[in-house]
């Protein structure tokens, strides 16, 4: 039987102009702006429309914003589809994304998933700002290659696997030195090259812990309901068996890796086949296509894309 998944996509997807034709388009989508703007303060609208683009792309705006946008597109496809609309069997984000995942699954309503992710978008730059740190892209190497580069070349900084995108692109986090080193040294473990990102600093690493600390505390005055839909887990792959377990693994999701690769795979070998990556960009696409070639991802992120899915 075939079975379908929604997907969402995290900080890097942002993009000066994203959702600008669903909210100008359709009432429902424009009204997700509406609330972003009344529960966080920002200029949503603004920031996602017309930028200015290194504004967008700052951690504190750009989770919101991405947020924003995905719900919109959510809140687009219910607006049109009058029939057979897809029924998502499961859901999953990257990194950011899995508030979106956690949102759809009807973890939390609108309001608290934004404030949630502007808050945590603050926190992460506060925490990038505090301490000099980023990341650097591997091409070519697995888990234990690029464990044993980080133990060799992190010389008692913080250095570690952060992000598990697909075969053969692992994502490191540490302090710049360490991350320099690792770029310089990577070839000697497997890796066909090495790129230093430009990021605020070292998510999803032991560097974001006073976030996490911070974080903590919001997190605690929400009171999450149990997903309706399967939700799976960055940070092991595995879905949410509780409402208890959402603070849990959202915290554990600052400071610890991001396994999308495997949480893809756990999707394909439970017989998902069908999926549909929901907001601005196409970088889940993009992954999937080197998890399993053969896997076929339908893009929700204009209001063309939706308006072909409704005809």
């Amino acid at each position: 039987m075939s079975k379908t998944a929604f997907i969402f996509p995290g900080q890097g997807a942002q993009f000066v102009g994203m959702g600008k034709d669903i909210c100008e388009a359709i009432p429902a989508a424009a009204a997700i702006f509406d609330r972003a703007e009344a529960a966080t303060g920002l200029a949503i609208k603004q920031l996602c429309f017309e930028g200015p683009e290194d504004e967008l792309n700052r951690t504190d705006i750009a989770q919101p914003a991405i947020f924003t946008v995905s719900v919109a597109m959510l809140a687009a496809l219910d607006a049109l589809w009058s029939k057979g609309k897809p029924q998502a069997d499961v859901l999953a984000g990257l990194s950011l994304g899995e508030y979106t995942a956690l949102y759809a699954a009807g973890a939390m309503n609108f309001e608290t998933g934004v404030k949630l992710v502007a808050r945590r978008g603050e926190l992460m730059q506060s925490a990038a700002l505090a301490r000099p740190s980023g990341m650097v892209a591997l091409i070519g190497p697995d888990e234990a290659q690029a464990t044993a580069l980080c133990e060799k070349v992190a010389q008692g900084q913080i250095l570690t696997p952060a992000n598990f995108n697909c075969p053969g692109q692992i994502v490191l986090s540490g302090e710049n030195e360490a991350c320099q080193r690792a770029a310089d040294q990577a070839e000697e473990f497997g890796a066909r090259g090495a790129t230093v990102l430009k990021v605020a600093g070292a998510f999803h690493s032991e560097i974001m812990a006073d976030a996490a600390e911070q974080f903590a505390k919001t997190l605690a005055e929400v009171d999450f309901a149990q997903p309706t839909i399967p939700v799976v887990a960055n940070v092991d792959a595995t879905e949410y068996s509780s409402a208890a377990d959402i603070p849990k693994k959202l915290l554990a999701q600052l400071t610890g890796a991001v396994r999308w690769q495997q949480s893809m795979e756990k999707l394909l070998a439970g017989g998902v086949d069908s999926y549909y990556e929901i907001g601005p960009g196409k970088v889940l696409t993009g992954l999937m296509r080197r998890i399993d070639r053969k896997t076929k991802v339908t893009q929700v992120n204009t209001l063309e894309a939706v308006e072909k899915l409704v005809d």
